[in-house]
């Protein structure tokens, strides 16, 4: 959520910066959200005010009852009863300017980078490097949706039996390469410093505004309706959340924590080739590195994370590249996010596997999630998030890409988690 006073500081560069997001009726917007805080500070001044006369009055009054003065105390005293009232009807004006200044904020996605190029879809998006080559495949190569019924270690059709489409059944070698990577991903994650986090895969309303799932992306997300929870739509959620209300100190950041969830996503109007088989789901599980930093290094973490995350793609062997996201295809609360495709050579496509992404004081302005420097002033930390990995697409293209007419090899990287090196 944007701060008041950045809107009112740099007026011209939020504008322009929402506008680079091509975010509509944002001139209007920022007008109506500076007016309801004049309101709001208008209001409590007032109200400031007339309590400081009732206040005087009761000193007023004190001093009259005590010279015998009855009659004068309680001429001056109907001036107080009137003062209650009037304080009440600002206090009113006041929360309701409040509130729908909030509301207003939360309609507002964050101001992008400086870097961010122009752009209105994922074709605007610039590509930073590319690394690896693309592999050669036999003249019988096969898209995975076909080799994992070919070797039977996913089941979709199982998955509609359970649940319905976009939920799979992982067997046999399917289900110990899931759990190989996810066992690869947090031991990867964890000796470069991150700490292990199993949080709660449904969370309150508080938790989904905290992040910026909400209001955004309520239609993305599925919603226990008798308990009013959420399941999560990624482990960011709930990890960011469990420094929502939390004053930390200097001493302690960066926070690094990692965490592995399923995660879930309604897709909804999602449809045609190319959300084919493992390429978008329902239900699947990812591994997620999270970081609260000081503001004067969330850029130099952003890119530690985004080399980070490539490191574990060289691991698994897989060619990839790496784009700066647009200001038409970020996220709602982004300031500046890299994504990271791997290449599927059946397919002959780039898929995403990775979004990495600087929020700046977005999420930990609407989470109150603040550090005490040195100068014992507390200001808001920066949060920073990362898939390290997102297994259905990393799966699809190590299947894809190493696949032979005897079998499917498995990354070197992977081995002593599988206890076998080929399908």
């Amino acid at each position: 959520m944007l701060l008041v006073n950045q809107i009112r500081d740099n007026y011209a560069g939020v504008l322009a910066g929402l506008q680079k997001r091509n975010f509509q009726n944002a001139e209007a917007i920022l007008a109506e959200a500076i007016s309801l805080d004049d309101l709001r500070k208008s209001t409590q001044t007032q109200r400031d005010q007339l309590q400081a006369e009732s206040n005087s009055i009761s000193k007023q009054i004190g001093m009259l009852m005590k010279e015998g003065k009855a009659a004068e105390a309680m001429e001056i005293k109907e001036r107080t009863a009137q003062i209650k009232i009037q304080i009440k009807e600002l206090e009113d004006q006041n929360s309701t300017a409040e509130e729908s200044l909030k509301s207003l904020l939360y309609t507002i996605p964050n101001v992008p980078h400086s870097s961010v190029p122009a752009g209105k879809s994922a074709e605007d998006n610039e590509v930073v490097l590319e690394n690896g080559s693309i592999p050669v495949l036999h003249d019988g190569k096969q898209p995975h949706w076909e080799l994992i019924k070919k070797y039977d270690i996913i089941d979709f059709d199982l998955g509609v039996k359970i649940a319905g489409a976009g939920f799979p059944v992982y067997k046999g070698k399917g289900a110990r390469l899931q759990r190989a990577l996810v066992n690869f991903f947090l031991d990867e994650a964890m000796a470069q410093g991150y700490t292990e986090v199993q949080p709660p895969i449904l969370v309150n309303e508080d938790s989904g505004y905290g992040t910026g799932q909400l209001p955004d992306k309520e239609g993305q997300m599925y919603f226990a309706s008798a308990d009013n929870l959420y399941l999560i739509p990624t482990a960011e959620v709930p990890i960011t959340n469990l420094y929502r209300d939390v004053i930390l100190s200097e001493e302690d950041l960066p926070v690094k924590n990692v965490g592995f969830t399923p995660c879930f996503r309604r897709e909804a109007g999602s449809w045609g080739a190319h959300v084919r088989g493992l390429n978008r789901l329902h239900q699947f599980d990812k591994v997620e590195i999270v970081q609260i930093t000081h503001p004067d290094k969330s850029y130099e973490t952003l890119e530690s994370m985004s080399s980070y995350v490539q490191g574990l793609l060289q691991k698994l062997e897989l060619p990839y590249r790496v784009l700066r996201l647009c200001g038409g295809d970020m996220g709602f609360t982004s300031a500046l996010t890299y994504d990271m495709e791997v290449y599927s050579a059946a397919q002959e496509r780039w898929l995403e596997v990775s979004s990495v992404s600087n929020f700046e004081t977005y999420q930990s302005n609407r989470l109150k999630l603040r550090f005490k420097g040195e100068d014992k002033k507390t200001q808001l930390a920066h949060s920073l998030n990362g898939s390290a990995l997102a297994l259905p697409r990393i799966v699809a293209s190590i299947l894809e890409n190493n696949q032979t007419p005897d079998g499917i090899l498995m990354p070197k990287v992977l081995h002593p988690y599988l206890g076998f090196d080929k399908i």
